[in-house]
């Protein structure tokens, strides 16, 4: 830190809390995931790149947006003990795709540091269909399960896109940062 920020502010500055571990991070990769699509729909057939999976068992594409939505808007909900919105897994094309990510980041822009206050000690319960689940603080659901569970979608519609032909490189994945603003 440089030596002239007093050390107060220089606290207030460092506050890392659920917000900042939170949405920021879903609606950086969100943004990136939806231009990705951009890049995609210019190099790619789109109609062979929403069928495209990396292995049989695997989700094709679609899904990947899906849950990584679903998977950032739910841990919002959980955290926050509020509803998230319904977005039925209805996407067909780049075009919805694209609107569905524009929905998610706007409700996750809804919230502020203020409405995460207690959110590390809420009680989230998980229920899976088959009957099993877990239940987490928020702070370990938040750290242990939602950005696993979301960085593995973000993660895999990345390298679906990559492995179809689509000319994503890292600089993409972490196109949030913008250009480098240290030189050598």
């Amino acid at each position: 830190m440089p030596r002239d920020i007093p050390a107060m502010e220089r606290a207030t500055a460092m506050a890392f809390g659920m917000w900042e571990a939170s949405v920021p991070l879903f609606v950086n990769s969100l943004t990136n995931m939806r231009d990705w699509l951009d890049k995609a729909q210019d190099e790619k057939k789109e109609s062979i790149l929403l069928e495209a999976r990396l292995a049989p068992d695997m989700r094709p594409l679609p899904a990947q947006y899906q849950m990584a939505s679903d998977s950032a808007k739910n841990a919002l909900a959980r955290l926050t003990g509020t509803e998230a919105p319904s977005m039925p897994d209805t996407e067909k094309s780049f075009a919805e795709l694209r609107e569905r990510c524009n929905r998610t980041i706007a409700y996750l822009n809804s919230f502020d540091a203020e409405s995460m206050v207690g959110s590390e000690d809420r009680e989230v319960a998980l229920k899976f269909p088959n009957g099993t689940g877990y239940r987490f603080l928020g702070a370990q659901y938040l750290a242990g399960f939602a950005l696993p569970n979301f960085f593995f979608h973000v993660t895999t519609a990345y390298a679906i896109l990559r492995n179809a032909g689509v000319s994503l490189g890292k600089p993409d994945f972490l196109q949030h940062l913008g250009s480098p603003t240290v030189a050598g």
